[in-house]
């Protein structure tokens, strides 16, 4: 297995879900960070690597790879262990609607293209842009809570880690860095809690990341 790159930006939530992930597989990689101020990822050089001008993308085994859960997925199939879904059917389809409730429902409202889409093209104030944040953040995070209370444990699924789990820490870093209000979750916040003390996760965080 050849040495993985990651394009990504150290407060990009679909970014941070992939380091936890590749942290988690114990597969070492180098960062290249591609800042989103800037808007780097629309340059022709990264454009070329990747049409879409996005990020994470991860160069592995002479792949471009995007998308943070077709990655997790392509993870999976590389080193299987720790799996970031559950081998029965039942369990797979809930683990990946928890997921997608992050990915497909809360994130793509609240992406800085979108948020600055509201201040640059429609003049929207920052007051009212950070409402709509907090608005849809907390309507996506209700419904997540609902679904994980369901057969939550120690983590999202049970007491076997996921890549919902892998999808909550991000949303709720960025929940909170927003003024989220969060009390409404316990599920949520108690798995994260959990969550944030495990190694690939907190080295994985924001803050942690060099240079960018």
């Amino acid at each position: 297995m050849t040495r993985a790159v990651l394009h990504d930006y150290f407060r990009s939530s679909a970014s941070y879900r992939v380091r936890i992930a590749l942290n988690l597989k114990g597969i070492s990689y180098e960062s290249h960070a591609i800042d989103l101020r800037t808007d780097e990822q629309k340059s022709a050089d990264y454009r070329r690597l990747n049409p879409q001008g996005f990020v994470p993308m991860l160069e592995m085994n002479g792949e471009r790879l995007t998308q943070s859960l077709a990655i997790f997925d392509y993870l999976d199939s590389q080193v299987p262990e720790p799996p970031f879904v559950p081998h029965d059917p039942a369990g797979r389809a809930h683990v990946l609607a928890l997921a997608l409730t992050v990915a497909c429902d809360i994130h793509p409202l609240n992406n800085l293209r979108v948020l600055r889409y509201l201040k640059n093209q429609l003049g929207q104030p920052q007051d009212a842009i950070d409402d709509w944040y907090r608005h849809w953040c907390s309507e996506g995070l209700a419904a997540l809570e609902g679904l994980a209370a369901l057969q939550a444990g120690k983590y999202l699924y049970g007491d076997t880690l996921s890549m919902a789990d892998i999808c909550l820490v991000p949303q709720l870093y960025n929940a909170r860095r927003l003024d989220t209000p969060l009390d409404a979750f316990p599920t949520l916040t108690r798995v994260d809690a959990a969550l944030t003390q495990l190694p690939a996760f907190a080295a994985a965080h924001p803050d942690r990341q060099e240079s960018q």
